[in-house]
């Protein structure tokens, strides 16, 4: 109930509120480019690698000398015995 009477000439008073703000949210896509650096480190090792080389030297050797081949021409096996036994 009003506290004017029906019909009655009270003129109509309009109050506001203080207005409500209500968001609506658009979210469009923007492309943020991230740059990861990558540093490639080429690392050198020596391995050690057996690589086999081979000389080949020869040599002559005589077998006999002049004292055994005298000693088979005079003595014969006693000789040639006693000559090789003075060299060891």
């Amino acid at each position: 109930m009003s506290s004017c009477p029906p019909n009655s000439n009270c003129p109509t008073q309009t109050v506001y509120d203080p207005p409500q703000v209500v968001y609506e949210d658009y979210y469009h896509p923007q492309v943020v480019n991230v740059v990861h650096s990558v540093e490639v480190i080429r690392r050198h090792h020596c391995v050690p690698v057996p690589h086999h080389v081979y000389t080949c030297t020869a040599k002559d050797v005589w077998c006999h000398d002049t004292a055994e081949v005298r000693g088979l021409h005079r003595g014969g096996a006693r000789s040639r015995l006693s000559a090789a036994r003075s060299r060891r």
